[in-house]
């Protein structure tokens, strides 16, 4: 892929904040240009699901997994998922983001024809475009890749995501999760692919607390090896789930873009972000899928601070906790962090 973005040094935006992000599906992370230029790759036409806007076509929970499945249908092969890599790391970069995680399913490329040696072909292709770009432009950025199992394939898919992971290391795959349907089976069921994921070395999160109450986030502390949780957010509904969370020093990929356009909440204005801090609770920011949520890493930064009235030192401590919690080695950590100081 020629990048087709400009040339000129990055100017990062909003607050001239740097910034860091978590919680990215990597399908996603797709943004409506990239994917039609791939649909036409394919021969496949998504008219019905991008508007005349450019913007993605959905209502409500189930269609909005309906939609991203339609979208992540037209990435299908390892140059596909190399050319969307580079073009969010980039879009990320222009906003000031020096480090981003993905989510990337070996179960879902599995559906496209791709084995999980494509995918790893793929993304750390894209990763090294992007990062070659970014020390072009004097921003240099990283990239660290989790493997996730999808919650509604089940328990026994997990376990086949765990046993190929753990049996292809990679430098650049340093964590384990699951995304997909929070409203299916529990996260016990899944425990022994987390510990296969585990004892291989890797660093483990899961979705809980967003659609699942303040229970599914009980289920996950209870029978999985986190340290992490994505969303979590419905902890705020529950004291003493709140002081576990502060005790046990669990991070939370907290996502409020994302939240507010699923409707678990109003506005940010009444996203309980604030609440979770209070409660002496690690919190970070994440976009989760930006262009399915019209939202971005630097515009969750910007609305949050002019929302709730955070200054410059309030927001790069979001900053600072991803990169605390970040799953990387630790002279790779210590660098980024230098370079938010």
């Amino acid at each position: 892929m020629t990048n087709e973005m400009d040339e000129t040094p990055i100017q990062p935006t909003g607050q001239n904040l740097p910034k860091a992000e978590l919680h990215c599906h990597l399908e996603g992370a797709a943004y409506p240009d990239l994917v039609r230029r791939l649909a036409a790759r394919h021969g496949v036409s998504l008219d019905d699901i991008i508007d005349e806007n450019g913007a993605y076509i959905w209502s409500d929970f189930t269609s909005f997994l309906q939609c991203w499945d339609r979208v992540a249908a037209v990435i299908r092969t390892p140059e596909d998922y190399a050319d969307l890599v580079e073009d969010y790391l980039l879009r990320n970069a222009d906003q000031g983001c020096l480090y981003t995680e993905f989510f990337i399913s070996p179960d879902h490329v599995a559906l496209m024809g791709m084995s999980y040696e494509n995918l790893l072909e793929g993304v750390i292709e894209g990763y090294k475009r992007a990062k070659k770009i970014s020390l072009e432009r004097n921003f240099p950025i990283e990239a660290r890749f989790i493997v996730t199992c999808v919650r509604h394939m089940g328990p026994e898919k997990a376990l086949g995501v765990a046993k190929t992971v753990a049996k292809n290391p990679h430098p650049l795959v340093t964590g384990f999760g699951m995304g997909g349907d929070e409203r299916m089976h529990s996260q016990k069921a899944f425990a022994p692919a987390y510990h296969i994921a585990h004892e291989a070395g890797l660093l483990c999160t899961t979705h809980a607390g967003e659609f699942g109450g303040p229970e599914s986030v009980v289920d996950a502390l209870d029978h999985l090896p986190i340290n992490r949780i994505g969303h979590g957010v419905r902890s705020s509904e529950d004291a003493d789930l709140m002081k576990r969370l502060a005790d046990e020093k669990i991070t939370l990929e907290v996502c409020p873009g994302s939240n507010v356009s699923l409707g678990l909440y109003k506005s940010r204005k009444d996203h309980p972000i604030d609440k979770l801090m209070q409660a002496g609770i690690n919190t970070t920011l994440s976009s989760d899928d930006p262009p399915f949520f019209h939202t971005s890493l630097g515009q969750d930064y910007d609305d949050l601070a002019k929302i709730k009235g955070w200054d410059r030192n309030v927001m790069l401590g979001f900053t600072r906790r991803s990169l605390q919690a970040a799953y990387l080695d630790e002279t790779t950590r210590q660098a980024l962090l230098t370079r938010v100081k």
